[in-house]
């Protein structure tokens, strides 16, 4: 259900939707490389790590997860402690973790409870492994990790019954291969960390290929709906629930066939079908969520390309490196024929923090 803060939030946006109409883009000066230094070092307040320099100008949980590790990587440690710390102190104030905090410092869900939150928060600190950080919040943390088994059926899948929010928020996916491959990732990330682990009797590997793989792919969710998706199929890999290099190769195979990665990766769908339900929200999103190419999973598909075929990955990376060069920034999402996103209330948003998955891949 909609709140007033989720109201302000869509007016912020839509003001810098009719900003951006009027007067463009923010654009950095420099070579591709610079680009993206410069967004990530723009990215961070000197608090905690927005998501980007436009309209998600804060804190998201699972958009820092995906970059934390090429954050460490390119000697940002001071500032992802910085982060945690601030992301920590604002959930446990507020006795939850969220899907991302308002820039008001606010713990806020949409459209319901995420079910990758603590596994990304989690996942940032087994990164980090800051054990004076995870002990002073670890009282809060077990409490969370203990609620996080209510959203699981017996068996260890995500329920099937209820409708989360996720990477694609919008759709009501029935226990998809993203949620379980999140929860997998919870699993491994607290025995690493030695903190209670109510998940570690159940096999997430066998869970995973005996509910999704279908011999060619992995199956977007647990309904009949026959789509390829782009995040189905790379997530099983990326948590490192599934290291088979064949299983991969095919999932790889199964991406480009349905044309995921024309004109460039990484797409949700292949185009616009209706094969599941959204929210009515979409209304106002288009197919923001349907057939839209997203760079939050282009960088991570380019990071499995890598290993298995070296020469579509250069060719994808260096049509990235065009796009940084021509837009002078990092865009959100771009639409299915590879031209920056817009409707009549929404424009992509810029400057992203996930820059730093691509700067590891130079």
């Amino acid at each position: 259900m909609l709140s007033i803060l989720h109201i302000k939030e869509a007016y912020r946006m839509f003001k810098r939707h009719r900003y951006v109409k009027k007067h463009g883009f923010k654009t950095y000066k420099g070579t591709p490389k610079q680009i993206l230094k410069n967004i990530i070092n723009n990215c961070y307040n000197n608090t905690f790590f927005q998501t980007s320099n436009g309209h998600f100008c804060q804190f998201y949980t699972r958009d820092f997860g995906w970059c934390t590790e090429s954050l460490l990587k390119l000697g940002y440690k001071k500032q992802v402690t910085s982060t945690l710390q601030y992301a920590l102190e604002t959930f446990q104030k507020h006795n939850k973790i969220t899907v991302a905090i308002t820039p008001d410092n606010i713990p806020f869900n949409f459209p319901n409870e995420a079910i990758d939150s603590l596994p990304w928060l989690i996942h940032s600190l087994r990164l980090l492994n800051n054990k004076q950080l995870i002990d002073k919040h670890k009282h809060f943390l077990i409490q969370q990790i203990n609620h996080f088994t209510s959203y699981l059926d017996k068996d260890g899948l995500v329920r099937r019954d209820k409708h989360f929010s996720s990477m694609k928020d919008y759709a009501k996916r029935i226990s998809s291969c993203y949620d379980n491959c999140m929860v997998s990732q919870l699993q491994q990330d607290l025995t690493t960390l030695k903190l209670p682990n109510p998940l570690k009797k159940y096999n997430y590997k066998k869970l995973i290929l005996h509910h999704f793989w279908t011999g060619s792919h992995f199956k977007d969710d647990l309904s009949d709906n026959p789509e390829v998706s782009g995040d189905a199929n790379i997530f099983p890999f990326l948590t490192n629930t599934i290291k088979d290099k064949t299983i991969l190769k095919k999932a790889i195979k199964a991406i480009e066939s349905h044309n995921l990665t024309s004109p460039f990766p990484l797409k949700y769908s292949s185009d616009y079908k209706k094969e599941h339900k959204l929210i009515w929200l979409e209304l106002f999103a288009g197919d923001y969520e349907r057939d839209a190419i997203w760079l939050h999973m282009g960088p991570l598909y380019l990071k499995l390309l890598k290993t298995t075929n070296k020469k579509e990955y250069k060719h994808h990376l260096n049509t990235y490196l065009s796009l940084i060069k021509k837009h002078k920034t990092f865009l959100e999402v771009f639409d299915r024929h590879g031209h920056p996103f817009s409707t009549k209330f929404y424009t992509t948003d810029e400057g992203m923090l996930w820059s730093a998955n691509l700067m590891t891949l130079l």
